[in-house]
């Protein structure tokens, strides 16, 4: 390993821990040149395991022969490792590392809707769900409940954000993922382009028509494709009219939603591939 000891806080290659923000790392204008940040030894294990290329490696002194030794064992010999103090590193970084590790990655190439979802049976489309810890979450309950993957609007937030990584224990490089495009840029055209694709769509909403989650049509049809909205407003009127489906989960006491992040880990358990 080519272990760098930080003294100075204003090295330009520490801006991808420090300073650069989200958009900057993603860097939109190059996207080769996208980065990401994988915390702790766990997530960084999986993002290794998915085939993901690592960059530079943040690590606190103690942390070299300890938790981060099989992350370093793992990496190319000439990869920089930035160590320094637990107090210097979290100046940098404006928090406490989660067990003292810290990598930036290259940005994976993004894949079409159509290679994500060659062989799915069972996908979640996300619209305008732009809460990181909710994003999270939904990807580490698809992961574990069988979701083929997961396709998402632009206005959704990144699943490869640090803190819906970090949520997601890792979980967003488990299951394929991309952004929904259309060719008319509108949220009803991006419907449409999954039916084109073959998927039966059922938006998850409070409707007249509706159909209880649990009904026997949803667990018959071949491809499934779920979509989800905001943590406020839900779906857009547009979109779920464009719906094949209306699909509600039913609750008591005059309650009428869940959190996104759970009413996702119910309809994914209920709607999975038998």
């Amino acid at each position: 390993m080519r272990l760098i000891e930080i003294t100075s806080l204003e090295s330009q290659e520490l801006e991808v821990y420090g300073t650069l923000t989200e958009a900057q790392l993603r860097n939109r204008l190059e996207p080769a040149k996208g980065l990401f940040i994988a915390e702790s030894p766990k997530v960084i294990s999986v993002a290794l395991d998915a085939g993901l290329e690592p960059v530079s490696l943040l690590c606190e002194r103690k942390h070299i022969e300890g938790d981060a030794s099989g992350i370093i064992e793992r990496c190319p010999e000439e990869m920089p490792v930035y160590t320094g103090s637990r107090e210097l590193l979290a100046s940098l970084t404006g928090y406490t590392l989660t067990r003292g590790v810290l990598c930036a990655m290259r940005r994976p190439v993004p894949l079409s809707p159509e290679e994500v979802c060659k062989e799915a049976r069972r996908i979640v489309v996300l619209h305008g769900v732009c809460d990181t810890t909710n994003v999270g979450a939904i990807f580490r309950s698809a992961a574990a409940l069988g979701i083929d993957a997961v396709l998402m609007t632009r206005d959704s937030c990144d699943p490869l954000n640090r803190r819906a990584v970090r949520v997601s224990m890792g979980s967003v490089f488990l299951v394929p993922w991309t952004w929904l495009d259309s060719e008319d840029g509108t949220p009803v055209g991006a419907i449409h382009h999954l039916k084109e694709m073959g998927f039966t769509t059922a938006a998850m909403a409070l409707r007249k028509d509706d159909i209880r989650i649990d009904d026997p049509l949803l667990k018959t049809t071949e491809r499934l494709a779920l979509i989800m909205g905001t943590e406020g407003d839900g779906l857009p009127d547009a979109v779920i009219d464009a719906a094949d489906l209306v699909v509600k989960i039913p609750m008591h006491h005059g309650v009428d939603s869940l959190n996104v992040g759970n009413a996702a880990a119910i309809a994914f358990w209920e709607l999975r591939s038998r």
